[in-house]
């Protein structure tokens, strides 16, 4: 069985408090890297589903429709965005941007305020909160529909003015953040203190692509992306669960098979270095270290570890465990050692 794992922002940005992560270490160390080409998560799944025509990091992705396709509903011929819930901040010349990762925001809140904004879009588009922090725009007709390329976990404290959707989106959006404005929802956040939600990040416009391709049996994901690609490929699917054992006891013995595990992709963001130990700790337990011993074992044959947002992977057979040379180095030195080539790029 060959098991590959795509953990994004695997590497930290920040020197990191001490933790104990051996297994992964060890999996770091021991395996044989190969570089690529850095892609945000989003932009790395859609190229190993065989879609071609999404080159560059620049180039939008269709995450609104296969976000849909992902919650059941049907993406048909429509247009589709992802139209996320955030908090916007202004500092003086610059808004910053929360996106819903730094903030709880129950179910009930998301269905009020998306049907505080139905009459808003009635006739041009068709809004729905398929989970309170992932809501998709359904286009009516031939409207605007070019968003941003972002998603807004990528732009968590970065100031939005480079990446707002086109101008033909800001009187919309203008409306829609009156609309927010004073809704009983935000009120009630206010006076508890959480973030209010007085936008929509608009974002991943496109149509649900015609075919999708993949050479997984199976994919363990939550990433509503990777579940519609998955869908679209027709590939078998279901959630993470409790970890790596819970999915080995179901696995088959043979084929490949992808897990995409993003835990670590909001805290990183929102630079919360606590949040990001927890869930490397989280990670090192329920995944690493028990697909380390599936390894020594020969229960896997071969395990691939995917960093997409550093350009690295890491490909481990039983044999290459017994490279005793190649000995661990902390989590902390492959984010130093992807920082310096990223500014050596630049330069």
């Amino acid at each position: 069985m060959h098991l590959e794992l795509v953990v994004p922002a695997l590497f930290p940005a920040q020197d990191l408090p001490p933790c104990s992560l051996p297994a992964l270490e060890l999996l770091l160390a021991r395996g044989r890297r190969t570089n690529g080409v850095a892609a945000p998560l989003e932009t790395w799944l859609c190229r190993v589903f065989g879609l071609n025509e999404i080159p560059a990091e620049n180039i939008s992705i269709p995450a609104g429709a296969l976000t849909a396709l992902a919650h059941g509903l049907d993406p048909g011929a429509h247009l589709w965005l992802r139209a996320d819930p955030v908090h916007l901040r202004a500092d003086r010349d610059r808004v910053f941007l929360v996106p819903s990762h730094a903030f709880a925001l129950t179910a009930a809140e998301a269905e009020e305020l998306a049907a505080a904004l139905t009459p808003l879009l009635a006739g041009k588009f068709v809004l729905h909160a398929v989970r309170p922090d992932q809501w998709c725009l359904r286009i009516e007709g031939q409207g605007q529909s070019e968003g941003s390329t972002k998603p807004p976990v990528d732009l968590a404290g970065a100031n939005v003015d480079p990446h707002l959707p086109p101008k033909p989106w800001h009187p919309l959006l203008t409306e829609i953040q009156m609309a927010l404005h004073e809704h009983p929802v935000n009120t009630a956040r206010e006076q508890r203190g959480d973030p209010v939600i007085n936008s929509l990040w608009l974002w991943g416009a496109g149509k649900l692509p015609a075919a999708a391709s993949g050479p997984w049996q199976s994919l363990v994901a939550n990433d509503a992306v990777a579940i519609g690609l998955a869908r679209n490929a027709g590939v078998r699917h279901r959630a993470p669960g409790a970890g790596a054992l819970e999915w080995l006891g179901r696995a088959p013995e043979d084929g490949r098979h992808l897990a995409v595990l993003d835990d670590l992709r909001g805290p990183q963001a929102l630079g919360d270095l606590d949040a990001r130990v927890r869930q490397l700790l989280s990670l090192e337990e329920q995944w690493f270290a028990p697909l380390l011993a599936a390894l020594k074992a020969g229960r896997i044959g071969m395990l691939t570890l995917h960093v997409p947002d550093a350009a690295a992977s890491f490909e481990a057979v039983r044999g290459d465990l017994h490279r005793f040379w190649r000995r661990p180095r902390p989590l902390g030195a492959y984010g130093k050692d992807h920082a310096r080539v990223m500014e050596q790029a630049r330069a």
